[in-house]
């Protein structure tokens, strides 16, 4: 039994949550928010695979105190489930209307493809996986999926691209990929009310009910 386990394919799944997140407001599945990401991936594997570790790389949302309780909240329950949280950071940015020459401020989410991109090479060169599974549809992180397949060749990258957010350039690099169907979203649901690891109780937010 232990000689089988040893074959089996490692995996350690990498998920871009905004891109994750936008991917599935845009395919009007916002009630699939609450989501557990680890049995989403879970759910993903083959028989022959075992997950390693789940890294999940976010920013925290400045813009609105009612956005970053839900946002905590999530965090919290996502990182019941041993789910590793990476940040970047968001700056703020002017947008200007080249029509009306109106000028108005927005945040932009930074370094997300920076830190998968690093975390993946680097887990390459430790011997971390034998397969990472990205769950991302940022085109910014081709060159990353091709660098490993050349520096690593007994390592391979497979993309689960969320919903609306498929990419060919990454799919064309990638050794396997997917598109994450909606079934597979709404079966990964938390329930309503998740345990914390501190032991307070997180419920769903109202608005993603």
């Amino acid at each position: 039994m232990q000689q089988q386990q040893q074959k089996k394919e490692k995996v350690i799944a990498y998920v871009d949550g905004f891109n994750l997140y936008f991917g599935m407001r845009d395919a009007s599945l916002d009630h699939c928010r609450w989501l557990n990401i680890k049995k989403l991936v879970e759910s993903l594997l083959q028989p022959n695979q075992i997950l390693v570790e789940v890294k999940y790389f976010t920013s925290r949302v400045s813009n609105s105190p009612d956005k970053q309780k839900r946002q905590s909240t999530y965090i919290d329950a996502i990182q019941s489930t041993d789910t590793k949280i990476f940040y970047g950071n968001y700056q703020d940015s002017k947008e200007e209307c080249k029509r009306c020459g109106n000028i108005w401020r927005t945040a932009k989410e930074k370094m997300t493809d920076v830190n998968i991109a690093t975390s993946i090479i680097v887990d390459a060169f430790h011997g971390s996986y034998d397969m990472a599974m990205l769950i991302s549809g940022d085109s910014d992180l081709t060159p990353p999926i091709k660098a490993v397949h050349e520096l690593f060749k007994d390592k391979r990258v497979f993309i689960a691209f969320p919903p609306k957010r498929h990419n060919n350039s990454m799919a064309l690099v990638a050794k396997g990929s997917m598109t994450i169907g909606r079934k597979k979203l709404v079966d990964a649901q938390f329930d309503e009310t998740v345990i914390s690891k501190t032991g307070y109780k997180l419920k769903i937010p109202q608005e993603w009910k």
